[in-house]
C-alpha cells in the first residue's frame, strides 16, 4: 500500500490535473467508481493503473475484480494519498490513470456520421463534458473540439462526461473552417446554435433536421462571431417561452442534439 502522498508515483499522477503534463505524458485522470467502471468495461486497454482506498475497493469489489482480470494494475492507497491525486475536494476513493485517445477527423468522416457536435471556443470544462455526455445519450457519432476549446481530458470535463468519454469518438485540436468544410463535403449540413437564428421549431417543421447534421456551438459568454456564423448553412435559436433570460450552453446543446436525433430516427435517415 502507498501511504506517502509525496511519493514519486503519487506526485506524477497528481500533476495530470495540469494540461501541460497531460500533453507531455499522454495521460489523464478518471475519478470515481462510475467513470472508472465505464473505462474498465469499454476501454480497459487505456488504463495504466487504478489507485483505490481499501474502503472503496471493498465497495467496488466487482469492478476491481474485472480490472484485475483485464490485467490492470491495482494500487491500494491511503485516504490522504488518494486526496493528493484527485482533483476533487471529496474524492470517492478511486482514481484511474488512463491514456488519452483522441480520434482524427479523417477517422470520424470515414465512419459516415449522421450527427456531430462541434465546439468552438467552449472554455468551461463542465459544459464540454456535459455536451459529450448528451451527445452520447442522443446517439451522436462524434464530438469535435477545436483548438480554441477546453481540453476534454481536463479532470472537470472528464467528471462531467460520467463515463461517456469512453463511448463517443472525440476529436481535438482542429481548426474550425477546414473541419466544417470537410464535414459539409461528407454530406453533413452545418447548423449553428445562435440567438441570431430562426426558431428551431421552424427548422424542424421544414425538415431541416432530418438530414445528417453537424451542430456548431460557440463560446459560453458571447456565442459565435459573425465570421464563425458565416461558416454555417443556417443559424437556429432554441426558443424560450418562459421568463428565463437564456439557456446555458450545455442545455441548449441538449435540445438541439435531441431534436436532430428525433428527426433522423423518425424518417429512418441512412448514413451519408
Amino acid at each position: 500500500m502507498i501511504d506517502n502522498p509525496r511519493s514519486p508515483r503519487v506526485r506524477a499522477a497528481a500533476k495530470l490535473s495540469k494540461r501541460a503534463q497531460r500533453a507531455e505524458t499522454g495521460l489523464f485522470l478518471v475519478e470515481g467508481p462510475q467513470a472508472v467502471d465505464e473505462a474498465v468495461r469499454w476501454r480497459p486497454e487505456l488504463i495504466r493503473e487504478i489507485f483505490v482506498t481499501p474502503a472503496a475497493e471493498e465497495r467496488g469489489s466487482a469492478l476491481i475484480r474485472d480490472a484485475r482480470a483485464a490485467g490492470i494494475r491495482i494500487e491500494q492507497v491511503t485516504g490522504p494519498v488518494l486526496d493528493a491525486i484527485a482533483d476533487t475536494v471529496t474524492p470517492q476513493g478511486m482514481v484511474a490513470v488512463c491514456a488519452t485517445f483522441p480520434l482524427s477527423l479523417d477517422e470520424v468522416i470515414a465512419a459516415r456520421p449522421r450527427l456531430i457536435a462541434v465546439l468552438e471556443e467552449v472554455r468551461d470544462p463542465g459544459n464540454a463534458g456535459t455536451i459529450i455526455r448528451v451527445a452520447d445519450a442522443a446517439g451522436a457519432d462524434a464530438v469535435i473540439l477545436t483548438g480554441t476549446s477546453v481540453d476534454p481530458f481536463n479532470p472537470k470535463a472528464v467528471r462531467a462526461t460520467t463515463g461517456s468519454l469512453f463511448h463517443v469518438p472525440v476529436v481535438v485540436g482542429v481548426e474550425l473552417q477546414p473541419t466544417l468544410d470537410r464535414l459539409r463535403a461528407g454530406g453533413a449540413r452545418i447548423l449553428a446554435a445562435d440567438i441570431s437564428g430562426h426558431d428551431l421549431l421552424v427548422e424542424r417543421a421544414a425538415g431541416g433536421l432530418d438530414a445528417p447534421t453537424a451542430w456548431l456551438f460557440g463560446n459560453e459568454a458571447r456565442g459565435l462571431t459573425p465570421e464563425q456564423l458565416a461558416l454555417a448553412d443556417a443559424a437556429v435559436i432554441v426558443p424560450i417561452y418562459g421568463r428565463a433570460e437564456s439557456l446555458n450552453l450545455a442545455t441548449a446543446a441538449a435540445v438541439c442534439l435531441y431534436e436532430s436525433a428525433f428527426a433522423q430516427r423518425s424518417v429512418g435517415v441512412s448514413s451519408v
